[in-house]
């Protein structure tokens, strides 16, 4: 059984066959489990919205570093009530995204530092994005004191990810993994233990290879579980029960299936 630990189907990619599709992923995909990120306060209220539909589909609540300037104290507010809803597992999808640069480098950093406050209120984990930021992701992390989480598509070097791991955090591989330009998370994943690893596809975006370029979605997860089975050499259906295992023991809050 796969546990997808991060997806966007608010995105408007899925409009036109979203239901049919989530319905299928968990009838008919090997899925047993989906959390749905947000990425502000329109879609993390989706996102719930859509966990009212499936039982083992979960949400996440946060604001995003490319919308980082939209939070105030009022959306800040609204991330909290939505916290708690027994459907909402996570804080999230926050943290530093210095690649696109869309908001002030300083923006965003109150914005990621206010929301690790957030996540320490409500006892949640995070759901951290990085992108060509990694020490200041790491840095301000490690002084929040916020030691419950997940690196999302992990991209830095191996030690900072062994250091990450010692202060309680999972690191979480998509579709990167298996482009050919992927050294570096690759060699990650073969020196951190399988017991501290996640599986996302970050749906619509990120296809692996052989679909790179196509809508993603939580089904292709079998090729990141395939790929995590070749760099560690061993049986795919042991990264399924292991990374399905770190999941649920993750995000607390889900009700494992019966």
């Amino acid at each position: 059984m796969l546990f997808e630990s991060h997806a966007h189907y608010d995105d408007e990619r899925f409009d036109e066959d979203r239901e049919e599709l989530i319905s299928s992923l968990f009838s008919h995909g090997n899925v047993g489990y989906i959390i749905n990120a947000g990425c502000d306060v329109r879609s993390s209220a989706f996102g719930l919205e859509l966990s009212r539909k499936w039982q083992n589909f979960y949400a996440a609540a946060g604001i995003h570093p490319h919308e980082a300037d939209t939070m105030n104290d009022e959306s800040l507010r609204e991330i909290l009530r939505l916290a708690e809803d027994r459907k909402t597992v996570a804080i999230g999808e926050i943290g530093l995204d210095y690649y696109y640069d869309f908001c002030d480098r300083n923006v965003q950093k109150e914005c990621f530092r206010r929301q690790l406050e957030a996540a320490e209120k409500t006892g949640l984990p995070v759901i951290v994005h990085s992108r060509e930021a990694a020490k200041d992701t790491f840095d301000i992390i490690k002084e929040s004191g916020v030691r419950w989480g997940v690196i999302h598509s992990y991209s830095g070097h191996t030690q900072m990810a062994l250091d990450y791991i010692d202060m309680g955090f999972y690191l979480g591989f998509g579709g990167i993994i298996t482009f050919k330009n992927a050294k570096k998370p690759c060699e990650v994943v073969r020196n951190v233990p399988l017991e501290r690893i996640l599986i996302e596809t970050d749906s619509p975006y990120l296809s692996p290879v052989p679909l790179r370029g196509e809508r993603n979605d939580s089904q292709k997860l079998k090729y990141i579980v395939a790929k995590i089975s070749e760099i560690k050499q061993i049986e795919p259906q042991k990264v399924e029960e292991i990374t399905l295992k770190n999941g649920l023991t993750l995000f607390d809050k889900i009700i494992p299936i019966a």
